[in-house]
């Protein structure tokens, strides 16, 4: 997703209590990704 666009990533981060990934990525940090354990993600 984020790779073939060439989007920056700027933030990474892994919530170890709900097992979630949140990603900020893009050139004005217009791109936020969530990650759930069950690998569906979804954009806020």
């Amino acid at each position: 997703m984020l790779s073939n666009f060439h989007q920056d990533i700027h933030l990474f981060r892994f919530d170890a209590d709900t097992g979630n990934v949140f990603i900020l990525a893009g050139a004005d940090d217009d791109l936020q990704v969530v990650v759930p354990p069950n690998g569906e993600w979804y954009f806020l």
